[in-house]
């Protein structure tokens, strides 16, 4: 057998004395029993030996894989050491009594104190002294748990200052399931409590604000319904002396019951516009619909704003796409969009005209449009221009009079309506309000 070589093949070879020769002096010569004993002796040898080598060979390689997993084992525990003292979030482990053997960096900047005296410490030793009773309480059955969630508490730091922070806990077992350490992720909320105390307070102010504003709509409700009543008789009996009493009464009575008649018609409208409002904020205005001519109800609504038209030096002109527009929708709602629209653009409008037009669109639509060549409207005040109780241009709103209803009501009624309305407008360039509508509404 060569040593260097273990596997190398073992060949057994018994010399025989050939027959005549002389034997030497030390050739002994065996009997052919022993020499078999012999020979099975030396294969069993040599197959222990190839035995040891294979299980060298196995103790060698299971020696390499041991060293390579501890080393693996190793790097992996400096990872997750890595990983446990630079986390974002504050790590401790405690036993299940709460002794700190464990912290890292983020839960020693929580509280405010080095890392190396958080170790040996209790963790109740952070806890206000009037929640020390309820952490206790809760510490006992913590290793009850497998994990606890987002349990909120608050931290007194070295510094006595107060923090909110939520834990998760997660109890530790050893292999006889029995519970021997606790390891706990604090998160700082103080940000997050006081947010939610904020919204909790905005939202007591918009519950509040909801209830004044549902007040304030049934208070305008009632005493829109009250005042219409004693303005409908003033209307009624000055409207019975100007055609009993005209011809016969001198030129300054008749003057007054005019003035009171015409105060009376402005402030019932008012009255009906705060109606309106009120019902539209509600969801009570429901639309009445029947089939009609737009067109029709479009020249009517032009004949009655005429007269104001003319007191202005305006031109009031009408455009209509077809001579007859049959249209679903509410003709009383729908004189009301148009004689807002048009008094409103009589009104801001100094010198030059007023225009209406009705166009057809496709898809079954109709466009409503009114163009006026007055004061116009700065671009900033474009997206306000439809808030209730909001009017721009203020100096000349105010002389002019209004509620600042007028276009919230018109917008309200084309949303109801299913449509939509634009505007476009530029300070001393005039505006133009197009109200588009599907000519069939559905009774939904």
């Amino acid at each position: 057998m060569n040593a260097k070589n273990p596997k190398q093949t073992f060949d057994l070879h018994l010399k025989v004395p050939q027959p005549g020769k002389q034997l030497s002096k030390n050739f002994v010569v065996l009997p052919w029993q022993q020499l078999q004993l012999l020979n099975q002796t030396l294969k069993m040898f040599w197959a222990t030996l190839q035995e040891q080598h294979a299980v060298i060979e196995e103790l060698r390689t299971a020696n390499e894989a041991l060293i390579a997993t501890r080393k693996y084992l190793e790097e992996e525990r400096n990872r997750y050491q890595e990983l446990f003292d630079f986390a974002p979030d504050g790590y401790l482990v405690t036993d299940i009594k709460g002794t700190i053997s464990q912290a890292n960096y983020a839960a020693a900047k929580l509280l405010n104190i080095d890392q190396k005296y958080l170790i040996g410490k209790k963790l109740i030793s952070f806890i206000p002294e009037a929640d020390r009773q309820a952490f206790r309480v809760m510490l006992t059955q913590l290793y009850g748990m497998k994990r606890l969630q987002e349990w909120e508490v608050r931290l007194c730091r070295r510094d006595n200052t107060l923090i909110d922070a939520a834990m998760t806990i997660v109890t530790v077992y050893d292999a006889n399931n029995k519970a021997i350490a606790l390891r706990w992720q604090l998160r700082e909320i103080t940000a997050r409590k006081q947010a939610e105390e904020q919204i909790r307070e905005l939202q007591l102010q918009n519950l509040q604000l909801v209830e004044a504003d549902r007040l304030k709509s049934q208070f305008l409700s009632i005493m829109s319904h009250e005042l219409r009543t004693p303005l409908n008789a003033i209307l009624g009996f000055s409207h019975v002396l100007l055609r009993r009493f005209r011809p016969n009464v001198e030129q300054q009575p008749l003057n007054m019951v005019e003035n009171i008649y015409s105060n009376s018609k402005h402030l019932l409208s008012l009255v009906e516009d705060i109606l309106d409002y009120t019902k539209l904020k509600a969801k009570r205005l429901e639309l009445q619909l029947e089939t009609f001519d737009l067109a029709s109800l479009v020249k009517t609504t032009a004949e009655e704003m005429r007269s104001l038209a003319k007191h202005k030096n305006l031109d009031l002109e009408v455009y209509l796409a077809q001579p007859s527009i049959s249209v679903v929708n509410d003709p009383i709602r729908m004189h009301q969009i148009i004689a807002n629209l048009l008094n409103n653009a009589i009104k801001y409008t100094e010198s030059g005209s007023v225009v209406i037009e009705v166009t057809e669109l496709p898809e079954d639509k109709l466009a409503i449009a009114i163009v006026d060549t007055g004061i116009g409207i700065a671009e900033k005040d474009l997206k306000s221009i439809f808030q209730e109780f909001r009017q721009v241009n203020q100096t000349l709103a105010r002389c002019q009079g209004g509620t600042g209803l007028g276009l919230a009501i018109t917008d309200a009624l084309v949303r109801l309506m299913q449509g939509t309305i634009l505007v476009e407008s530029s300070l001393g360039q005039g505006s133009t309000f197009r109200v588009e509508l599907p000519r069939t509404l559905s009774g939904k």
